[in-house]
């Protein structure tokens, strides 16, 4: 008699081949878009590709757009690894910039570089995670939601901030505040790299990726880490082994709306120099997707965050051939077909690593 024994659930592969078979079919999707708009799927992927990677100030726009999707990925995708699901990033980020102008603003005239960045991004980091930790704390005391309150914390968030800005903080006729001091600004990249002249790229970039490698040490390397993972896989479990499910998640919340909160140094300091009504653009909301794509992974965050930001930048360089809007049902198509196929990839690998461990009689 041969006896079988099932392989360990091949998570690893699962997590690569889900998201490429999604962007086959995103990509299949694509092509019949662009023949219904009477256009060679070709000549238009051709053309967004050339306005993104292929010249140097298209590539400087896709990483300055993919800057604040891979900081809202990663405060949903850290949250996630502790069982979590944030969907306050839109709220965390916005009150997280205003946050960043405001301190900015309020630094004196002459405050070196080397002080006045890191401030003002610390005064961002510290309300996107106080306003994170909302949620947690809500769910550890009352085992409200995390779902429900973040997502209804967002609109108490654009509020909060659209009504500051309006009534008191605004330049007149305006809709954003008065700028940072000089000292406060994050330099753009063309700086050093003059093929980037015009491009909005600037040192937060490799800033998040910094913050990218900071969030997988943390994770896989940390026993803060190991506590966080332990929790979401199995509360009672982790209880059991003398965590606190409710500490654990109050503070993965906030880690999570603390890396939401950085997004003003992208734009605050690195770009407009101030804080304007309606910047995010939904970018909390599009860094669920980028975790999502991702697999929750810093690693698959930063690829996921790269692959939206060129889509973002592309479809500005094909809406002379076809409707820009295309982009948008692609990166829609992405996203289901990660949660459609990833069970079924999983089962798959699984029935195909079936071995037998031996015979006996």
């Amino acid at each position: 008699m041969t006896a079988w024994r099932r392989a360990p659930p091949p998570e690893a592969e699962a997590a690569i081949l889900a998201p490429v078979l999604a962007l086959l079919l995103a990509f299949l999707a694509g092509d019949l878009l662009v023949l219904a708009c009477g256009q060679a799927p070709l000549r238009v992927f051709g053309t967004l590709l050339d306005g993104t990677w292929g010249n140097a100030y298209g590539l400087g726009q896709v990483l300055f757009k993919a800057t604040p999707l891979v900081l809202t990925g990663l405060a949903v995708a850290v949250p996630y690894r502790a069982g979590l699901l944030n969907i306050g990033a839109e709220g965390q980020a916005v009150l997280g910039a205003l946050a960043t102008a405001l301190a900015g603003m309020a630094l004196p005239e002459g405050t070196p570089t080397w002080i006045g960045v890191p401030l003002a991004a610390a005064a961002g980091c510290l309300a996107g995670a106080a306003w994170g930790a909302l949620p947690g704390a809500l769910r550890a005391r009352f085992g409200a939601h995390e779902v429900i309150t973040s997502i209804m914390l967002n609109f108490v968030a654009l509020a909060l901030a659209n009504w500051l800005v309006a009534t008191w903080l605004a330049v007149p006729e305006t809709l954003h505040t008065p700028p940072v001091v000089e000292g406060a600004r994050v330099a753009r990249l063309a700086r050093w790299i003059p093929a980037f002249h015009g491009s909005a790229l600037n040192l937060a970039f490799p800033a998040a990726l910094g913050l990218s490698l900071a969030a997988w040490w943390l994770l896989f390397r940390t026993r803060a880490g190991y506590a966080l993972r332990v929790t979401g896989f199995s509360p009672r479990a982790a209880a059991y082994g003398g965590l606190r499910p409710g500490r654990v998640a109050t503070w993965a919340m906030a880690l999570g709306g603390g890396y939401a909160g950085l997004v003003g140094t992208n734009f605050v300091q690195g770009y407009k120099g101030w804080y304007e009504d309606g910047f995010s653009g939904g970018v909390g909301f599009v860094g669920i997707a980028v975790a999502l794509l991702g697999r929750s992974h810093p690693a698959g965050v930063v690829l996921a965050a790269l692959l939206f930001g060129t889509l973002s930048q592309g479809g500005l360089a094909i809406n002379a051939l076809v409707p820009k809007e295309i982009v948008e049902v692609l990166q829609a198509v992405v996203i289901l077909g990660v949660v459609a196929s990833a069970p079924e990839v999983r089962r798959i690998l699984g029935r195909s690593r079936r071995a037998p461990v031996g015979e006996g009689t």
